[in-house]
């Protein structure tokens, strides 16, 4: 997939799942990845920016299979960061469908540009 198409919606991607529940960083990135591949390393300066826009904040606790880990939750100012974006992106992307369903339509000779 483009990389820029990936910038533009991992912000989005990391606000909803961590508005469904509490993530840590590498938990993010195997979620995400299961739709969208990414690397860990994309995630962290993400996150790091959104805790400095104080859309997450984070904490650490314990776990079973090694040390702590560093957890990150939603703030309520970032639910209404990830409301507006997921406005956005639903706006974004009928625009973009109702053009590749024109351009489909077009070569099948359904409709014709002048």
């Amino acid at each position: 997939m483009n990389t820029q198409f990936k910038k533009g919606v991992l912000e989005l991607c990391v606000l909803v799942l961590l508005d469904r529940k509490d993530c840590y960083g590498y938990e993010m990135v195997d979620e995400i990845s299961k739709n969208i591949s990414i690397s860990e390393g994309t995630i962290y300066p993400l996150l790091k920016r959104l805790k400095k826009e104080k859309f997450v904040i984070s904490y650490l606790k314990e776990s079973q299979d090694g040390p702590p880990r560093k957890y990150y939750r939603l703030t309520e100012l970032g639910k209404g960061k990830k409301e507006k974006l997921v406005e956005e992106w639903k706006n974004f992307s009928i625009g973009v469908n109702n053009l590749l369903n024109f351009e489909i339509k077009n070569n099948s000779g359904a409709i014709k540009d002048e």
